[in-house]
């Protein structure tokens, strides 16, 4: 699978539903990185990515700062 450019800013976000609860998940394309998160519905999808999206690149800069990915 071909991997998108370094620079590149896109996040692929998946939304599944269980239950109550939706279960979205935020993977970066460029490198692979992927992250969930498990919400409330009733928060709206816009605010539900933007906290996958937030906690991704939070682990992101977390493993830049540890030197590498674990």
């Amino acid at each position: 699978m071909a991997m998108a450019p370094a620079n590149d800013d896109r996040v692929i976000i998946e939304f599944i539903r269980r239950g109550a609860y939706v279960k979205v998940s935020a993977i970066d394309p460029s490198t692979g990185d992927e992250v969930s998160i498990v919400g409330d519905p009733a928060r709206g999808e816009m605010s539900l990515k933007q906290t996958a999206v937030k906690k991704l690149r939070y682990v992101q800069q977390k493993n830049k700062e540890k030197g590498g990915r674990p």
